[in-house]
């Protein structure tokens, strides 16, 4: 029996494996819809994503998927996008990212001449990292720092010393250029000054694999992991709190869950590590506050979604504004935490690809803006005032009224992420994949001071964002498998 602390994407995916193995599986989720950060919201004819807009390494997917046999197109239609985002600047010129390798070619040599070739250089080395990266490095658990010494690694060790921002100003001059190529590294919630260049493997992932989209949105894939989940016997109860995690003798050994004990063999989390491991007694504890404090995490978030009544001009799918000092709103979320003055962000419109998520002629409208985590003052007039920059922005650079055909909104900040899900500081991603947060370097995925407990999800190996995720899930059930298949109590079908 094995008992599985939240529904986001790591737990469900680490159910799935779980269960294909032979094991009696529960996930016990405390809101009443499952999903994680990757919930679900709807009123009045719009479907808004709440959390994962961005779907990136389709082939993580899809390896998932052929685990058990299946494809993502056995649950869902994916359509790739083109352009896959829009970059607003502050000359209020925007850049479109075709699906085109050759046509984003062609984009850069117009901006900058000689360009082309840097980064058709820049992406060989990236391929080569993503290689590296998939195959060898990020489906290793971080026990060992052995774990990252591989001939691939030994030979390429630049990649880990130098950083994404140092590789990209060296090849180019071109600023809108340098915000299109330092951007992705967002998604590992690190400044691209402290992230290895390693991970240049996300400028691949952006360009060559591209950015696709789940028609019906985001939560089809969330339905996707219930429905396989639920095939293999999972057994998945909402509205049900974890109170505390029950140990005896050093062991864990199940669940307090709206007050009722639920006894297993194995604790699996995938909720915040910080507040799993809040559920035990102080000495079982790995992590001090000291330690949680001084880690780089990624940033929080204000979010806004928003029905229009009307379709709008000018946008795509996905937008970024990078009209403001990318750099000034960088030194705010992590070396001066502060609300920003002049902050950069993202709208995504996923009706202009799918009439499903709004009422026939209206606009569904998702809005993000990075903050520092733990910021104080997160109130209504604050978010208000926040909203009224990007409507200000988001009018100029469309040469449209929009905010008048405003028919819903809803924000969302520090204080829901604590609250809905025990989210550290109120962060929005997790860990930061700086280099000293990496693999080994991360909060361990098995306790070392409780047998039987194990981690996964974004606050440990590999780290942020949903393919991580999924890799984690089964990471965390691979090495639940291999510790349950050595003690002979355990009858099992592995």
């Amino acid at each position: 029996m094995i008992n599985i602390i939240g529904s986001g994407f790591s737990s469900l995916a680490s159910a799935c494996y779980l269960a294909q193995a032979g094991f009696e599986v529960n996930v016990f989720e405390k809101n009443d819809q499952i999903g994680g950060r990757a919930r679900l919201y709807e009123t009045n004819g719009f479907k808004f994503d709440m959390g994962p807009s961005w779907y990136w390494m389709p082939d993580v997917f899809e390896r998932f998927f052929a685990d058990f046999g299946k494809h993502s197109s056995d649950y869902y239609e994916l359509v790739r996008l083109s352009p896959a985002y829009r970059v607003f600047f502050e000359d209020f010129s925007h850049i479109d990212i075709p699906n085109s390798i050759e046509q984003i070619y062609e984009i850069f040599e117009k901006e900058e001449p000689g360009s082309s070739q840097h980064l058709k250089d820049f992406l060989r080395e990236a391929e080569y990292n993503y290689e590296v990266a998939i195959k060898n490095l990020v489906y290793k658990p971080g026990l060992s720092p052995i774990e990252l010494v591989t001939p691939q690694t030994v030979s390429n060790l630049t990649q880990f010393v130098t950083t994404i921002r140092q590789k990209v100003r060296k090849r180019f001059k071109n600023e809108k250029l340098i915000q299109i190529l330092e951007f992705p590294v967002l998604f590992l919630g690190a400044k691209p000054q402290d992230t290895p260049a390693f991970y240049s493997f996300m400028n691949y992932a952006d360009l060559i694999l591209g950015t696709w989209y789940p028609k019906g949105g985001m939560y089809k894939i969330v339905e996707a992991f219930q429905t396989l989940a639920e095939s293999l016997g999972v057994k998945i109860h909402t509205n049900a709190s974890v109170e505390k995690i029950l140990t005896k003798d050093g062991n864990a050994i199940g669940l307090l869950v709206n007050g009722e004990a639920h006894y297993s063999d194995i604790v699996l989390s995938g909720a915040d590590y910080h507040h799993t491991e809040s559920l035990l007694e102080s000495q079982d504890r790995v992590y001090s506050e000291k330690y949680w404090d001084k880690r780089t995490f990624a940033p929080s978030a204000l979010l806004f979604y928003v029905g229009f009544n009307k379709k709008l001009d000018g946008l795509t799918h996905h937008n970024l504004f990078f009209d403001k000092s990318f750099d000034v709103h960088a030194e705010e979320i992590y070396d001066r935490p502060r609300w920003p003055k002049a902050p950069l962000f993202y709208a995504s419109f996923p009706s202009m690809t799918d009439s499903t998520v709004a009422p026939q002629g209206k606009e569904n409208a998702f809005f993000l803006i990075p903050l520092a985590p733990d910021l104080q003052g997160d109130d209504e007039e604050t978010r208000e005032k926040y909203f009224g920059m990007i409507m200000d922005r988001l009018e100029r650079h469309t040469g449209q009224l929009i905010r008048e055909h405003i028919e819903f909104k809803r924000s969302y900040c520090v204080t829901d992420f604590k609250k809905d899900y025990h989210s550290y500081k109120g962060n929005a991603y997790g860990m930061a994949n700086t280099l000293r947060q990496t693999a080994f370097l991360r909060p361990s995925i098995k306790s070392k001071k409780v047998n039987n407990l194990f981690f996964t999800g974004q606050l440990t190996v590999p780290g942020p964002g949903v393919p991580p995720a999924l890799i984690s899930g089964k990471i965390a059930s691979e090495l639940i498998i291999k510790t349950m298949t050595k003690n002979p109590k355990y009858d099992v079908a592995v």
